[in-house]
């Protein structure tokens, strides 16, 4: 029997840029010590005082299924804490609660990409979004920045590949590079939307880990919230990625037409789930900034390290849990160096070229171990890029 095209090609027939995560965990599970440095998972787990809530909701027999667009306390809490981050006044018609951040950007381009339609996303991208289009049946086109502009995306980009399409979708602060879009670029992205009638999907979940400069979100820009969806999860500023429990925020419309999406797919996240999210922001930024605190103290603790080498390059650390490293001086691709260094030195990378075209010749690395260890490994990926530069010198 045949498989529909549409999930065969999630990955456009090619790999979906998990190769090295996927061989080092091979290691690991094979008894090998290998330090990972690849995904974007907390050190931490969830606080426990959210734990507690979540067992108190659960205990108390908030079991059952709850209401499929989210419990009216979250939709509420979620809209308050919008309107106080984007001024834009927003209620709990404009919210939709999803299983994670991946569930809301789904629902967000069925909402408003139709079967064939093109929709961008800029380049360097977090590995799931071309695939996250194509899963909606249209067809994923890029918006290639590059290293000099620290990846930010220019109007000549987004211009040449914005005709007919329907909606651009970004991601601020950014995963893969850790840059965090000033007001410019927002405004750049902002008038070529208008200019080409584009819906703009902002993905904002780790708007709580900014290190430098500020978090903006475009919905809040000039004649944006009529045409801008915005994402957010409690998986990273809360460190509840298993708890799979985010949202989409956007114009009434849209969020009454998701409702009924998300009775057909998902029928709506764990009643004690939203219970133990709605605790966790009344805790409010105290416990966001305990949860991003050792990001910001790895980030200075790079610089610091970085700075004492000529090899490789940081492009701006301003946010998330990433650095994005520059390492064409060592005459290797983003591949070829994540390999070698795993297998000379069992520490784990991710490849440039795993978030598209424009991170050729870059890694990232995620900077979720201890201090100690992360400090270890950085210093030793420094010495091997550095001899592995004097090779091709």
């Amino acid at each position: 029997m045949q498989l529909s095209k549409r999930i065969t090609h999630l990955t456009g027939g090619g790999s979906d840029g998990w190769d090295v995560f996927y061989r080092a965990r091979a290691m690991i599970a094979a008894g090998e010590e290998v330090t990972e440095l690849t995904i974007g998972e907390h050190d931490i787990r969830t606080h426990a005082s959210i734990l507690n809530a979540m067992h108190g909701a659960a205990a108390g027999g908030h079991t059952g299924y709850a209401m499929v667009p989210g419990t009216d306390t979250l939709r509420r809490t979620v809209a308050q804490r919008m309107t106080e981050r984007t001024g834009v006044p927003t209620g709990p018609e404009n919210v939709l609660i999803t299983p994670g951040g991946q569930s809301a950007l789904f629902a967000a381009h069925h909402a408003v990409c139709d079967e064939g339609d093109t929709a961008l996303y800029i380049d360097p991208y977090y590995a799931t979004y071309p695939g996250t289009i194509r899963g909606v049946g249209a067809f994923p086109k890029a918006v290639i920045t590059r290293p000099e502009d620290a990846f930010k995306p220019q109007r000549s980009a987004l211009d040449q590949v914005a005709t007919g399409a329907r909606s651009l979708l970004i991601n601020t602060p950014n995963n893969p590079t850790g840059v965090v879009y000033d007001l410019e670029t927002l405004e750049t992205i902002s008038e070529a939307c208008k200019a080409h009638d584009l819906w703009l999907i902002s993905d904002e979940v780790y708007d709580t880990q900014v290190w430098d400069g500020s978090h903006i979100s475009p919905r809040g820009l000039p004649d944006m919230a009529d045409r801008t969806l915005v994402v957010g999860s409690m998986s990273k500023s809360h460190a509840m990625t298993g708890s799979r429990c985010g949202w989409l925020v956007g114009p009434a419309q849209a969020i009454d037409h998701l409702i009924t999406l998300a009775t057909h797919t998902t029928y709506g996240v764990p009643g004690y789930i939203q219970d133990a999210a709605v605790f966790a922001m009344e805790q409010g930024s105290a416990l966001e900034a305990e949860i991003a605190a050792p990001f910001r103290r790895r980030r200075d603790l790079a610089q610091s390290i970085l700075a004492a080498q000529n090899t490789i390059g940081l492009i701006p650390s301003q946010g998330a849990m990433y650095l994005m490293l520059d390492i064409r001086a060592t005459g290797l691709s983003g591949e070829d160096f994540a390999n070698a260094l795993l297998d000379r030195h069992r520490i784990a990378v991710m490849p440039g070229e795993s978030f598209g075209r424009a991170a050729a010749g870059h890694i990232r690395v995620a900077m979720t171990i201890d201090d100690q260890a992360f400090a270890a490994a950085l210093e030793t990926l420094c010495a091997f890029a550095s001899a592995a530069a004097k090779k091709t010198a």
